[in-house]
């Protein structure tokens, strides 16, 4: 059974007594410091003859407001920020390992420097744009929807890739390609398409920054090992730990938000998880 080690602090409190080279696969998605405090209100609705909504028919629902989960995405100094987090990253990478980076536009072009200069440009895999369609449209300009994942290799001759274990998706023109082929399906390409997680959805836990599913176990499944032991130390929703289970990995989670963390441990009850407030992680 795979084992959750869920840490509750600063990240730099934990990556230092980590081994170096224990590490298969890490997925970061950092606060993308957009200059905002991160906000997401859970609602319900009831039927109620005084409510403040219209439904169907005519019915008339009250809303009730459950609580706000977030954090503040604001720094001075953001890629001296992340600058010691990425170098202790490289350090406890194994030598077959990869990090995937996930950040959007307003900061992609100044982290992608920084990756080159602390993992060496030779490392840089793939830009992965991660593309929806979801949520308002700006009358200004193009609106914003994707955001990147850097793909980094500690070792870019020789580096955990299982292209067979990649999920197909359907052709679009599945008529002129044959049968067999269109049953298969395709590899995707560095574009993914994927919505985002639907604020109807069972996955969806009310924190602000969740990431699907879907994308969490095509980077495990593809990056890892089944014995590797892989890592989110911005793990927020705990979306990359709960791939991760799944898939039967050893994970560490680290947060120091206390709002994720009571989220991940109310996602994660009843699994087997290991949680440490300070860093006592055995090397």
């Amino acid at each position: 059974m795979a084992i959750l080690n869920l840490c509750f602090g600063d990240n730099m409190s934990f990556l230092p007594e980590l081994a170096s080279g224990s590490i298969d696969l890490i997925y970061i998605d950092p606060p993308f410091n957009t200059g905002r405090t991160q906000e997401r209100t859970q609602i319900k609705t009831i039927a109620s003859t005084e409510g403040d909504r219209v439904g169907y028919k005519g019915k008339r629902y009250k809303t009730i407001k459950l609580g706000t989960l977030g954090y503040v995405d604001i720094f001075d100094d953001y890629i001296g920020f992340l600058e010691p987090r990425l170098v202790e990253a490289e350090r406890i990478l194994s030598d077959n390992g990869s990090i995937l980076f996930h950040i959007d536009y307003r900061e992609a072009h100044y982290c992608k420097l920084l990756l080159d200069y602390i993992f060496g440009r030779d490392s840089f895999m793939n830009e992965i744009i991660w593309a929806y369609d979801y949520g308002a449209r700006s009358k200004k300009r193009w609106s914003a929807k994707h955001d990147s994942i850097f793909w980094y290799a500690k070792n870019p001759k020789k580096y955990i890739y299982h292209y067979d274990a990649i999920d197909r998706i359907p052709y679009l023109a599945p008529s002129l390609v044959g049968k067999e082929k269109a049953a298969r399906g395709k590899t995707p390409t560095d574009v993914w398409w994927q919505t985002i997680v639907s604020p109807n959805s069972k996955e969806k836990t009310g924190y602000a920054t969740q990431k699907p599913l879907k994308i969490m176990r095509r980077i495990i499944n593809v990056h890892s090992n089944e014995d590797s032991v892989v890592m989110d130390f911005f793990a927020g929703s705990g979306s990359f730990g709960k791939a991760a289970l799944e898939l039967g990995r050893d994970c560490y989670l680290i947060d120091k938000n206390p709002a994720a963390i009571d989220v991940m441990k109310k996602r994660f009850a009843g699994e087997e998880i290991v949680f440490r407030e300070h860093a006592q992680i055995v090397k």
